[in-house]
């Protein structure tokens, strides 16, 4: 069963650019990692501090092996410099029907 992330990023004031340059740097590993359907960061185009995160992964162990790796780790150093705020992280799976 796939696995939805919605990760909610905000920046610390003046932190704005360094959080997209962090999230964008995740883009090509988290697309190229096995188990990795989609992988996007948005733009709040009313508050440039907010940033969201919509990944998909094939299962748990493939976000897990993710979040495992050098990429990851050196994103999340960034995010704890230029946050004004702890990440908010929602893991979603399908809906199913008929139940």
């Amino acid at each position: 069963m796939g696995l939805v992330v919605v990760t909610e990023c905000l920046a610390a004031p003046g932190w704005e650019d360094r959080l997209r340059t962090a999230l964008e740097a995740l883009i090509e590993p988290s697309l190229e990692a096995p188990g990795c359907l989609a992988y996007q960061p948005y733009a709040d185009p009313n508050r440039p501090a907010r940033m969201v995160v919509v990944e998909e992964w094939e299962d748990e162990g493939a976000l897990a092996r993710h979040r495992d790796g050098a990429s990851y780790r050196h994103a999340c150093d960034v995010l704890d410099l230029v946050l004004a705020r702890p990440v908010t992280a929602r893991r979603l799976v399908p809906a199913r029907s008929g139940s």
